[in-house]
């Protein structure tokens, strides 16, 4: 087991545990504002490429198209009563450190592409970023997040590939807070 990995399961275990109250009333408010489930089970592309399904808080209306949200014609009608706020502190993210748990995901790492990003999949193939975990945050995460285009996300995943090791994960994971605390790199 390498040190990112006990890194891994020793602070998603840690967070479960701090914010599982917290998580609890936001499950309860998710099904108080709108139909449907409570999280949503999305197919992403983990490592090497493999599919798994990864948990949100769900922040969408069920009846919302499968497709990334910046393809949407008009992305804030489709939000639940409280979706916007789930999304713009990254709160509808913490199902997702159960996927940490399991080694689906890291806490750093590229942020997994949805099942249909053909070109982005493609492109993370051809540059050898399909080979790392998928990560709650990364350097693109901290780069520019929903604001860049794929060819420069993929330049960060690259960039993240080469000089990935212990001491830049936390730095991502430090400059991640001050990003969610400062509401930047969020478009919806």
């Amino acid at each position: 087991m390498t040190l990112k990995r006990l890194f891994d399961i020793i602070c998603s275990l840690i967070s479960l545990l701090l914010l599982g109250i917290f998580m609890f009333l936001i499950a309860i408010m998710v099904k108080l504002t709108s139909a449907g489930a409570i999280l949503y089970w999305s197919d992403r592309v983990g490592r090497n490429n493999h599919i798994f399904k990864m948990p949100k808080f769900r922040t969408m209306r069920v009846d919302t198209p499968a497709v990334a949200t910046h393809l949407l014609d008009d992305p804030d009608r489709w939000l639940t009563p409280i979706g916007k706020f789930l999304r713009k502190f990254s709160i509808d993210e913490f199902p997702q450190f159960f996927s940490i748990l399991v080694g689906d995901m890291s806490f750093v790492g590229p942020r997994p592409a949805l099942f249909n990003q053909a070109d982005l999949i493609a492109l993370r193939t051809e540059k050898g970023v399909h080979r790392l975990t998928p990560g709650l945050t990364g350097w693109a995460q901290i780069n520019g997040r929903d604001e860049l285009p794929i060819p420069v996300k993929v330049e960060f995943d690259t960039w993240y590939l080469e000089h990935n090791s212990f001491w830049l994960d936390l730095k991502i994971i430090v400059m991640t807070f001050v990003k969610v605390l400062k509401k930047e790199g969020v478009t919806h």
